[in-house]
């Protein structure tokens, strides 16, 4: 199993465990709200057996039981009907509200609304009772909590991300900025050498288309020390024909393709869509575009490319006839150390997007892709 395929189950398991946690806090609040609300429908039934009991009694009965059970309710709006069904006497509504006949009928109606059903004495009335704040905002509790919940886990998410992400970038800076200084040293090696041999043999030709060849790819080198050199600074952007920079990276990688392969590239013919891009790094993301798609055809195939201006932006697709890629790995490809080789460090793509979006303020993604079919990528530019 790969790191990223186990990651995503982790994210699955956490997910599930995270629901769970809320399932089991939801069913414990209702189970408090039920009980609750029972308690708040037995302790409305006995201030209606008080209130009655209150007028049934002489003037000389002791009514202290009733008078305290009566005060006991604070918190529970109430309203006293008769047996005629209207309204007598409100509680908990505020001291001029409690008297006030229309509006304790209009409360009725309310409460009649919400689908709540009255407690009713034979012979005596009935009582009308609304929930306490207490039991609405326990109610409410499971929402609150799921709110509070989501907000710590985006926070915490958001945090611990953006310190993995400062802690990658100073790897990935630390470890490109080494890889160049380690190739400075052999390659000033090498260009002596090469022009030591040019001295030595100045008149054998073989020689010499030899010692050319040679500095070609000591300037490949060279140009890829310049290329890791500018990761973690900020490269220069310079206004660019991004025709002229397709046929440049198609006429070099062509010809290190297999001879089956076809390359269908836009030709210029005096056409000019312009960007601001840093040529070395830019040239980069191309090689390494073409690259995968050169190893997932196998030899043999087709690679297009295509450039459209937009109304902001440049949007450049490149696109090959190769194995293609699953859709729930677009993102992934992207991430450092996903392969799909055998050899390889699955960095390639990484540093791509890496180039296009920090330092070209673009996007790299998957367009589209079909496996066995091929796969399009596709990179917009800010418009100059």
């Amino acid at each position: 199993m790969d790191i990223y395929s186990q990651k995503s189950r982790w994210k699955i398991y956490l997910a599930l465990t995270g629901l769970v946690i809320l399932l089991i806090s939801i069913f414990y609040t209702n189970y408090l709200a039920e009980k609750l609300a029972q308690g708040e429908r037995d302790m409305a039934e006995l201030w209606l057996r008080s209130y009655n009991d209150m007028q049934k009694l002489d003037l000389n009965a002791d009514i202290t039981l009733q008078t305290k059970i009566i005060q006991m309710n604070t918190d529970i709006p109430a309203i006293l009907v008769n047996e005629f069904g209207k309204a007598v006497l409100g509680s908990n509504f505020g001291p001029e509200k409690n008297m006030d006949i229309a509006f304790l009928e209009s409360e009725i109606e309310n409460i009649k609304a919400s689908g709540a059903s009255p407690i009713e004495i034979p012979n005596a009335g009935a009582i009308y009772y609304k929930k306490s704040k207490i039991l609405t905002l326990l109610h409410y509790f499971p929402v609150l909590q799921l709110l509070l919940l989501g907000s710590f886990v985006l926070i915490g998410y958001f945090l611990f991300s953006s310190a993995r992400r400062s802690e990658q970038n100073q790897v990935w800076v630390g470890m490109a900025k080494e890889t160049a200084h380690q190739l400075g040293t052999p390659i000033s090696a090498i260009v002596g050498w090469i022009e030591h041999l040019r001295m030595a043999k100045p008149n054998d030709e073989e020689v010499q288309d030899i010692l050319n060849e040679l500095n070609n790819d000591v300037l490949r080198l060279d140009l890829i020390a310049d290329r890791f050199s500018k990761i973690g600074s900020d490269p220069e952007l310079k206004e660019a024909n991004l025709y002229n920079e397709l046929d440049q990276i198609r006429d070099y990688m062509q010809k290190r393709a297999p001879r089956k392969v076809e390359f269908n590239f836009p030709i210029q013919k005096g056409a000019q869509i312009n960007a601001k891009i840093n040529q070395h790094l830019f040239a980069w993301v191309l090689e390494n575009l073409i690259r995968n798609s050169l190893d997932s055809m196998g030899g043999t195939g087709n690679i297009s490319a295509t450039i459209e201006e937009q109304e902001n932006e440049v949007s450049i697709e490149l696109s090959d006839s190769g194995k293609g890629i699953p859709q729930n790995k677009f993102k992934t490809v992207f991430q450092p150390g996903f392969t799909t080789k055998k050899r390889g460090w699955g960095l390639g793509l990484s540093l791509a997007k890496r180039i296009i979006e920090d330092y070209h303020s673009g996007r790299i993604f998957v367009k589209s892709s079909s496996v066995d079919k091929g796969t399009t990528f596709c990179i917009k530019l800010p418009k100059t």
